[in-house]
């Protein structure tokens, strides 16, 4: 057997090697076996295994798996680029009418789209993978979402949001990271217990809520692979994983964010309407219906 070492990309036997994931370290357990902590390459999960359960991927293995990934977010971002250039048509529109004024139906008073400008909600994201924050920082880029990122361990969040959110008022937070059921002995799926950092987001959430405690104002996205989706929920969060208990991709929170952060301030979207652009779907995400916090500004500036 080959030697595993931190950084090796691996796959779990057990599993039918389904999901390709990175090293993190290797550790000595209470009852002295070596065992790998592992994090997802694609997904929001961290799991630990037996070294005689892994087999080191070769190259071109992880090549295909990474541009398999890579397609499917690209089916997202333009599928979600193409949304939202038909929905800001006819938010431009709705400017239009607002600008010809009451008793002049006639009177045109700027060609389409011409002197107006969109503010999209703003994201505060708080991650416990550095490595994927980076991604959804480089993602919310892309899709012009102005965000704010930081890397903090999913145990730390509930001490650190409530100063964040004082310090950048975000109309969306994003409380995130890795998740995942203990696997021993039988699992109490109720229990917070069960589950390597279900309770920390839980916490956080609750936190957040202290300070923001309504939905309109404050979008909260929380959770991770397997995360105690009804405990979320309850907590305060607006969005949360997992329903199906299942594993969710790394932008998904990127892609619930978005609709929300580009869909105007006048109108309510319902669950369905966010999940379906996200990659794991109604099995991942769930939440509750929320208003979008795209506001449409006039005129632009002159410099």
């Amino acid at each position: 057997m080959q030697k595993i070492k931190p950084g090796d990309i691996v796959a779990r036997k057990k599993y039918g090697k389904d999901i390709f994931f990175k090293v993190k370290s290797i550790i000595i357990t209470d009852t002295g076996k070596t065992t790998a902590i592992l994090k997802g390459l694609d997904v929001r999960l961290v799991a630990d295994a037996p070294l005689e359960d892994l087999e080191v991927q070769p190259a071109e293995a992880v090549l295909r798996y990474r541009h398999c990934d890579i397609q499917k977010h690209s089916l997202c971002f333009r599928k979600i680029l193409q949304r939202r250039e038909a929905e800001r048509e006819a938010h431009i529109l709705r400017g239009d009418v607002f600008l010809k004024g009451e008793g002049e139906p006639e009177k045109k008073a700027v060609s389409s789209g011409d002197g107006f400008f969109e503010v999209p909600g703003r994201v505060l994201h708080i991650d416990g993978d550095e490595e994927y924050l980076d991604k959804c920082l480089h993602a919310y880029a892309q899709l012009k979402i102005p965000a704010r990122g930081f890397c903090l361990p999913e145990e730390s969040q509930a001490n650190k949001v409530e100063a964040l959110l004082k310090e950048y008022t975000p109309d969306i937070l994003v409380l995130t990271g890795h998740d995942g059921l203990l696997r021993e002995k039988d699992i109490n799926y109720t229990d917070l217990d069960s589950y390597r950092h279900s309770k920390h987001f839980v916490a956080a959430v609750r936190a957040a809520r202290m300070l923001r405690p309504t939905h309109d104002d404050l979008v909260i996205f929380a959770g991770a692979c397997q995360s105690h989706y009804e405990a979320l929920l309850e907590a305060g969060a607006t969005f949360a994983s997992a329903p199906r208990r299942v594993l969710i991709h790394a932008y998904d929170p990127v892609f619930v964010v978005e609709r929300i952060a580009y869909t105007s301030i006048d109108k309510t979207l319902v669950p369905a309407d966010i999940i379906k652009d996200t990659i794991t779907g109604t099995d991942g995400i769930g939440g509750i219906e929320i208003k979008g916090k795209l506001r449409l500004g006039y005129p632009t500036a002159s410099y």
